[in-house]
């Protein structure tokens, strides 16, 4: 009898200024049960170094026809065969090697299609009212120029969506290189093949799939840089003006006395839960004016019912990891809540499913204050902390949020919460912290990084 057949596994090619590159060895691509399903090559430093000397010597990306090609690279991501991948296929490939549940995938894709269909709009929302787009005229005049001409990802592969901010970038001018996560290449690869079929040129947009020694040079040969990782990545770029590190979100909910948090919750199961928990937007810390145990429990209560699915199932809502990762991210959060109350989640998160993978089963913990060590703890699946909070404490326990969701009427808080620095986006009443949108900052506008404003006298 013939051996059955074995599927090819798909190859993703670097995809550099000269076109795809494949390496003779691709490193293996492997879902969450251990099995290879795809491969990935990897390219040198020496290749780094030439691609991103080519994205400086190319043209920016035509702002005559950036609209156009970013509608048609929308529409192929969303719908089309990209580097030989249908949309069912890839978002299979995605929910299989980064444990994302399927919905959250297909949701996300569709989400990305209509970021990249807006970048260039969302981009312009960061435009400073007294500028014009590098427009040449008689008299003085403020122009919105380029901080530079290239542009470094390296990314994450926690979820699709980390990818939507860089194509503002793009949409700006600069050439665009990204480093995808070796456990989740696929989106990226999708979008820079999708753009290139669009029209956006091999020289402007590059794909550089590479180890960490190499990702050193991605970031070092660029003007400007995004970088994903923990807190060490943060403190690694802290110093430097060219590198904006995207590190844990830690957002939060503040709950005060003048509001009945069961009216809100839904919104705060699905700011915890929704996504699979696996997002920087999720949140991580729920701080409750009184006593915190009955929101703790109410919560808990329904996070509980969420099932443990594989994450292609189609009801699936949790994540899932190779077993091995899920077991030590239990291990972790076992230490980390030592003295904490365990209302779910305290004889263990991680369910077996027998095939070399896990789901990552939700947590909620209660802490005696809200200067508590624990609130500061980000876990890749839904993991909350839920903390006392009174007016002595000050906002200070509610530093250091991407998105802090208030469901308060005091006014005068509100105003301090706005003026606080370190809460990047402030959202007031019933609105989930995962709640994001076109043209909406995340964490600031990213043109606030990249661009300046300049003044110019004359014309040419």
């Amino acid at each position: 009898m013939a051996a059955p057949h074995k599927a090819a596994v798909p190859h993703l090619d670097a995809l550099g200024p000269r076109g795809p590159y494949r390496t003779l060895a691709p490193e293996p691509v492997t879902d969450v049960t251990g099995t290879e399903v795809a491969r990935l090559s990897l390219v040198p430093p020496v290749y780094v170094d030439r691609a991103m000397a080519a994205l400086r010597r190319a043209a920016p990306p035509s702002p005559d026809r950036i609209d156009g090609q970013l509608a048609a690279a929308a529409e192929s991501f969303a719908s089309g065969t990209v580097g030989g991948l249908g949309v069912g296929a890839y978002e299979d490939l995605v929910s299989r090697t980064s444990g994302t549940p399927l919905r959250v995938v297909r949701a996300a894709t569709r989400d990305t299609a209509r970021f990249i269909a807006r970048a260039r709009t969302s981009a312009d929302q960061g435009r400073p009212r007294g500028t014009a787009a590098g427009l040449w005229g008689a008299g003085p005049r403020a122009v919105w120029a380029r901080r530079g001409e290239v542009f470094a990802v390296n990314a994450s592969g926690n979820h699709p969506g980390v990818h939507r901010l860089w194509l503002e970038a793009l949409a700006l001018g600069y050439r665009v290189a990204v480093r995808p996560s070796r456990r989740e290449p696929f989106t990226p690869h999708r979008l820079v093949g999708a753009l290139r079929q669009a029209g956006v040129g091999e020289d402007q947009v590059v794909l550089l799939p590479t180890d960490h020694r190499a990702a050193d040079t991605l970031v070092h040969g660029a003007d400007r840089s995004v970088v994903y990782g923990g807190d060490d990545v943060v403190a690694r770029y802290a110093h430097d003006p060219r590198v904006l590190p995207q590190g844990p979100g830690r957002s939060k909910i503040l709950v005060t006395a003048d509001t009945d948090w069961r009216a809100h919750l839904d919104t705060l199961v699905a700011s915890v839960a929704d996504e699979g928990g696996t997002a920087c937007v999720n949140a991580t810390a729920i701080l409750v004016e009184g006593d915190p145990a009955p929101l703790a429990e109410a919560v808990a209560d329904r996070l509980a019912a969420l099932p443990s699915l594989p994450p292609r199932d189609e009801r699936a809502v949790l994540p899932v990891a190779p077993l091995e990762r899920a077991r030590a991210l239990g291990s972790h959060l076992t230490k980390v809540a030592a003295g904490a109350r365990a209302w779910l989640g305290g004889d263990g998160v991680v369910d077996d499913l027998g095939d070399g993978s896990a789901v990552l089963r939700p947590a909620v913990h209660q802490v005696d204050s809200a200067h508590a060590g624990q609130l500061r703890t980000e876990l890749p699946f839904p993991c909350v902390w839920v903390a006392p909070w009174s007016r002595s404490d000050g906002i200070a326990p509610l530093r250091d949020s991407l998105v802090l969701s208030a469901l308060t009427r005091d006014g005068a808080l509100l105003d301090a919460l706005l003026a606080e620095p370190t809460v990047a986006n402030l959202y007031i009443g019933d609105h989930p912290t995962y709640w994001m949108a076109p043209g909406v900052p995340h964490d600031s506008y990213l043109s606030d990084f990249l661009m300046r404003s300049k003044a110019v006298i004359g014309a040419r």
